[in-house]
């Protein structure tokens, strides 16, 4: 092998010779230009819907309620979150769905990393009963009359345990999760084997870390589906003290349309009715309630949305 020139050696010197530059050229600017303008569409696209809802619920509620409302707040006011915040019973509902928030989110995640894993390994008995019995569970119910004589015979109507117990088993991420531990390397459950090793520390030890992408999709959904669920308190729960904050909104929104619906059938003098509702419209509630529930999860989503992608597609990939 002949030895390296001096030009050769300089640039080994000074290190890895950079990469030529990209010449611009016009179908680039117009490529480049069309890109940026279709996904700038796409943003104000999804974007717009949630600046909608909160200019109106800063605006005036009159206006609001006519739809003239559109770009820009008109008559700012706070009056709005103001009346929703007084609620009583919001700082009990708000720590409820909180609570059954968090804790839902964690047994969901974790069971359905451990069912997801178990129903990968050939050696588990009945494991092609189990998987094909929950999986089942997606596309049949009892019903809900039935479900609710469970419940009730469980001793779960008016327990906050409701919240949580009948979701941990969701037969859809135990799916994702499954595939997605099919796409990791055999090796890793094999080496863990040759230094003995047994199943939960497989499971604890090596694959439950490596799962992050996956189980921070399923921590998404499962969350997402937590905060905004309120028909289980409408079915199942009486006792005030374990209202939802999602269940709470809707039961002061349905008042906001009686009165407005009592205002439309009144045909004298409507004093003090009027007054209230001058002070608040169903379209003002609509827009406040709507930008309450959906703002934390705005919030959270971004800290989760690096894992989102991979996770789903990894999930739902097998390969």
């Amino acid at each position: 092998m002949s030895a390296p020139t001096a030009t050769e050696t300089s640039v080994i010197v000074a290190g890895t010779p950079t990469a030529p530059k990209h010449r611009t050229t016009a179908s680039s600017v117009v490529f480049a230009t069309v890109n940026y303008a279709v996904f700038a569409v796409l943003v104000f696209i999804c974007a717009y819907p949630f600046y909608y809802l909160i200019i109106n619920s800063v605006s005036q509620n009159d206006l609001a309620a006519l739809g003239e409302v559109r770009w820009f707040p008109v008559g700012f006011h706070l009056s709005n979150y103001e009346q929703v915040f007084q609620l009583h019973g919001l700082p009990m509902a708000t720590a409820v769905t909180l609570a059954r928030t968090v804790l839902g989110t964690a047994f969901t995640v974790l069971a359905s990393a451990f069912l997801g894993f178990m129903f990968t390994q050939e050696r588990m008995w009945g494991r092609q009963f189990w998987y094909r019995f929950t999986i089942i569970t997606m596309y049949f119910s009892a019903g809900l009359i039935p479900v609710f004589i469970v419940m009730k015979n469980l001793g779960l109507t008016n327990n906050f345990w409701v919240y949580i117990l009948p979701f941990i088993v969701q037969p859809f991420f135990i799916i994702l999760v499954k595939t997605y531990v099919e796409s990791m390397p055999a090796s890793l459950q094999e080496a863990a084997e040759v230094d003995g090793a047994n199943i939960v520390q497989i499971f604890f030890r090596i694959y439950l870390p490596n799962m992050t992408p996956i189980l921070a999709t399923v921590a998404i959904f499962a969350a997402v589906a937590q905060w905004n669920s309120f028909q289980d308190t409408l079915i199942y729960i009486t006792d005030q003290a374990l209202y939802t904050l999602q269940y709470l909104l809707y039961m002061f929104l349905n008042q906001a349309n009686s009165l407005a619906q009592a205002m439309a059938n009144s045909s004298g003098n409507i004093g003090a009715l009027a007054d209230l509702a001058t002070t608040q419209t169903p379209t003002s509630i609509r827009m406040t309630i709507s930008v309450i529930v959906v703002l934390p999860i705005i919030l959270v989503y971004p800290l989760f949305q690096r894992f989102f992608v991979k996770g789903i597609m990894l999930g739902a990939v097998k390969g």
